[in-house]
């Protein structure tokens, strides 16, 4: 990652054991190991980070203060409805552009240049194409979603995120409110994207439809977020009762008899998710 340097001890407690860096392996590997941290679960506070890899409170601002004094991360208050507890919200760290841009876009420029000879050669519906086949190859076994109960719904969601993180998105998701967010903390073709939104959009299209809901990308990587984000809501609205929500089946059919009315999937190939709807 190119952040390794020749300091000595990692201030780890004694005893402490991580999944991340299971021995004192040099400053070096466990400054990656925090690296590797706020990629993947970003924004994080200080404390979370040192439970996580078993760090004293020096050791991780040690690696943070690095960090933040190279650009590749930086710090912001917690919104208060993540602050537990009375006083001051704590701060959370996360990934700069530039400290994402460590991970690895090596052939971004060669990309960028095979793709522009493509449009040159067969227009934007041959981008479209690509981009739909690209993502149509990451989520190549998942079934649409049957039926639509919070449950199998953010289970659905649960398995989109793991085909992504195998493709090396880091994707994960988190309920927030009344629906499920998948969040893909890493874009190994964030630079391309920004050039060509087609990938974004062929993304969200297939999310929809999976999902067989209308879900909605509140920020990307490609737009310079720290994660790319989509909201999937767990239940669908149900006609005979204003404002009711429950769960229904996907694709069930306007009634008058209160059952469940699954929100139509949509799709557009110019809706790129570049900016929050």
């Amino acid at each position: 990652m190119g952040l390794r340097n020749a300091e000595a001890g990692t201030g780890r407690q004694q005893g402490a054991r991580s999944a991340a860096v299971s021995e004192p392996a040099g400053e070096g590997h466990t400054r990656e190991a925090v690296v590797k941290l706020l990629l993947e679960e970003g924004p994080i506070t200080a404390t979370a980070i040192g439970k996580r890899l078993g760090l004293t409170p020096a050791g991780v601002r040690r690696h943070l203060d690095a960090l933040i004094e190279s650009g590749e991360a930086r710090a912001a208050r917690s919104a208060p409805w993540q602050q537990k507890g009375r006083g001051r919200p704590a701060k959370q760290f996360q990934l700069t552009a530039q400290g994402r841009g460590r991970l690895g876009h090596a052939y971004d420029d060669l990309a960028g240049a095979a793709m522009r000879q493509l449009r040159e050669i067969g227009g934007d519906k041959a981008i479209v194409d690509f981009a739909r086949k690209r993502v149509g190859t990451i989520v190549a076994g998942i079934d649409r979603l049957a039926r639509h109960t919070p449950e199998e719904t953010a289970a659905k969601a649960d398995e989109i995120a793991e085909a992504f993180s195998a493709a090396g998105f880091a994707a994960s998701t988190r309920e927030v409110g009344a629906g499920v967010q998948i969040c893909q903390h890493h874009c190994p073709v964030s630079h391309v994207a920004e050039e060509f939104p087609e990938l974004c959009a062929a993304e969200l299209e297939a999310f929809r439809e999976l999902l067989g809901t209308h879900v909605q990308r509140l920020a990307t990587i490609a737009n310079g977020d720290c994660a790319c984000t989509t909201h999937v809501p767990l239940t669908v609205l149900t006609s005979g009762t204003a404002g009711a929500l429950t769960p229904g089946t996907a694709g069930a059919t306007p009634n008058t008899a209160g059952k469940p009315v699954a929100q139509p999937a949509t799709t557009s190939t110019n809706d790129s998710g570049r900016s929050a709807e």
